[in-house]
């Protein structure tokens, strides 16, 4: 398993708009369409890599907690699945049903999204303010398969703390690490 490491976008970035199909609910998900939230996580995540697979269940948690909060999350595969089949919108659905996902899994077919932000790895995580402006983009936690650290959220859920708060979010922020994402060739 190849470790990629995100790209890191700049914080204060604002959120590239996008209208993508939801695998779950069938609806088609438009980021900046009224957007109310005290907060948006845009998650890069795929069913087949390890990374994602090692926090998927933490993931749903943390996502369910600070839903309650105004913080809404949303997960994109951007992976070639000519190539990953398993990463395929019908495999997304099973794979949220399985890891309690109560967040849209969205599939970005032309990877034009996953580009707009200039993704590189699964997981990649953004997080954003309720103007859509980039505070967060690294690491879930410190944990990685195979490296005996529980997979807490520690990192993320730091940030939106903070954010919630209305407190500064730590600028000295590290990079996610994955598998990278399938580009189409």
């Amino acid at each position: 398993m190849a470790k990629t490491p995100s790209n890191m976008l700049e914080l204060g970035t604002k959120c590239p708009d996008f209208s993508l199909p939801d695998t779950v609910s069938g609806q088609t998900v438009v980021l900046c369409d009224g957007n109310t939230y005290k907060g948006t996580v845009v998650l890069f995540i795929c069913n087949h890599c390890p990374f994602v697979i090692h926090i998927a269940k933490p993931l749903a948690e943390l996502a369910k907690k600070y839903a309650a909060l105004g913080v809404r999350f949303i997960a994109i595969s951007a992976n070639d699945v000519d190539n990953y089949p398993d990463d395929g919108p019908e495999k997304m659905k099973e794979n949220a049903a399985q890891n309690d996902y109560t967040f849209p899994y969205l599939y970005d077919e032309t990877q034009a999204v996953a580009k707009a932000y200039d993704a590189a790895c699964t997981p990649d995580i953004f997080a954003f303010d309720g103007a859509l402006k980039c505070v967060y983009r690294g690491q879930f936690d410190a944990s990685t398969p195979g490296n005996n650290l529980p997979a807490t959220g520690d990192k993320l859920a730091g940030a939106l703390d903070a954010l919630l708060a209305g407190q500064p979010i730590d600028p000295d922020q590290h990079p996610s690490v994955g598998c990278n994402i399938k580009w189409k060739g």
